[in-house]
């Protein structure tokens, strides 16, 4: 029926996958536990969900931001903080979130255990491949090159680091505005 098939996209000979609705939530819910979205689209042209897209950088790219680097070395609480703001869309702050990670360093003395989450929520924001490991593993063996990826990672996407979540929406808000077109005053009568 197709002669091409444009890339990212699936052509369907099966029917979609059923779904039924949950219960507690009325979220249509496919088979297999995930979500399930009903597509204005036609099922030939849905985006395979699957897809996952590369990492910006590698994880031991961290000699490319060197400031970055040399911050997480020292005080990694600072990079995981600014990390764990954007993912969190603001709902925590830069500072509760580093001393979260410094007090979970100080009494559990691994604190891999609490940022790999961070990683695997930014992973599903973004649609991230899983690599080279698992989240738990990245951190737990290279924790400090880990968080310097996520932090590249953000900086790539456009966040600027420093301002935090709130800054970094005031910011873009103001770009918006600033390219609306300006309303005219006064119109034509007779």
């Amino acid at each position: 029926m197709y002669s091409t098939v444009p890339d990212g996209y699936e052509k369907y000979s099966d029917p979609p996958p059923s779904y039924s609705k949950d219960t507690a939530s009325g979220v249509p819910v496919s088979s297999d536990g995930s979500l399930y979205y009903e597509s204005s689209k036609p099922a030939a042209f849905q985006i395979q969900s699957k897809t996952r897209l590369p990492w910006s950088s590698g994880l031991f790219g961290c000699f490319s931001d060197l400031k970055t680097c040399l911050v997480t070395c020292f005080c990694p609480c600072i990079t995981f903080g600014q990390v764990a703001e954007i993912v969190d869309k603001g709902s925590t702050s830069c500072g509760a979130s580093g001393a979260l990670y410094a007090l979970v360093c100080c009494v559990i003395g691994c604190p891999c255990f609490y940022s790999c989450f961070y990683r695997a929520k930014m992973r599903q924001q973004y649609l991230l491949r899983q690599t080279p490991c698992c989240d738990c593993l990245v951190h737990c063996f290279c924790e400090c090159c880990a968080l310097c990826q996520e932090h590249r990672e953000l900086k790539t996407r456009g966040f600027d680091m420093t301002i935090g979540w709130h800054g970094n929406v005031e910011q873009r808000n103001r770009a918006v505005a600033a390219m609306a077109p300006a309303e005219v005053e006064g119109s034509m009568s007779r």
